[in-house]
């Protein structure tokens, strides 16, 4: 699905945000991009959609160059950004205008997502608020049936039953002929909805791995202070530690905690990588 090799790019000259950068994204999975801010997701999310364009190296989306921006292409892509603007037009206007671009497009998505979202359709999209404004593009995109997905910290904005709702409607759709890239630094907004975590971090790929594999190299334990295991990241809780653990062959999996991870993958990323570059004995 896309397919990025030797991307270089700068913003500034001698100032390279992504040096030789390598990424294979596949049909029916669902990408975690996480990072800090300004770690390059964004920027990434652009090359992908073609806004941006490398300075040597390609970036290709169904076996064309993203910068090309072939209409037939982007027929299958729909970007969710982080920060936009909607016309002073209705919802019902802003569909009729946009939907005929993607070919199935399916309405009924479109309207058990409004209502599980609970958008407002009444107002003009312009005058509604930011949450609201996001959530009815998360209906849009979802109901477009574009094969390539992205979206940019979809999450913000949004309060807490939103997110729940957000994370109800991705999972009730179904994204076997779908490529689903989620780029956001709020880690645990995207728990139990991912099933690959893909971490940038200052313009490099540092993990990049799916959920099942995670699950049956490491552990995540409390531990007490005194537990002289081997531990590959803990952080200091209440009554111990919560701790990531390698796991040990035949030993039940446990809960991922992906906040967690993706602070051991950026403090101790050397460390949690060799996991999965060794045969577990």
């Amino acid at each position: 699905m896309i397919s990025i090799k030797n991307l270089t790019f700068a913003f500034r000259k001698n100032q390279l945000l992504f040096d030789a950068l390598n990424l294979e994204l596949q049909t029916g999975r669902i990408y975690g991009l996480f990072g800090l801010n300004g770690a390059g997701k964004t920027t990434l999310l652009n090359h992908i959609s073609g806004m941006l364009f490398p300075k040597s190296g390609s970036c290709d989306i169904l076996g064309k160059a993203s910068g090309k921006r072939d209409p037939d292409t982007l027929r299958e892509l729909f970007v969710l950004p982080e920060q936009f603007d909607l016309p002073p037009i209705t919802a019902k206007s802003y569909v009729n205008i946009h939907a005929p671009f993607y070919p199935r497009f399916d309405s009924d998505i479109l309207n058990q997502a409004l209502n599980v979202l609970l958008v407002e359709q009444d107002k003009n999209l312009n005058e509604l608020s930011y949450g609201q404004r996001k959530k009815f593009l998360i209906a849009f995109a979802l109901a477009t049936n574009a094969r390539l997905l992205l979206m940019d910290e979809p999450t913000n904005g949004l309060d807490i039953p939103s997110k729940s709702q957000f994370r109800k409607i991705m999972a009730a759709n179904d994204h076997t002929d779908r490529c689903v890239v989620i780029s956001t630094h709020q880690v645990r907004d995207l728990e139990a909805m991912i099933d690959h975590l893909t971490v940038l971090n200052e313009g490099k790929i540092i993990f990049h791995q799916g959920i099942d594999t995670i699950a049956d190299k490491l552990s995540f334990e409390k531990i007490a202070d005194d537990d002289n295991r081997f531990v590959l990241y803990s952080e200091e809780i209440f009554g111990g530690k919560a701790a990531i653990v390698p796991k040990k062959p035949g030993t039940k999996e446990t809960q991922i905690d992906l906040e967690l991870l993706f602070n051991g993958i950026i403090q101790k990323g050397d460390l949690i990588n060799q996991q999965f570059q060794r045969e577990q004995i």
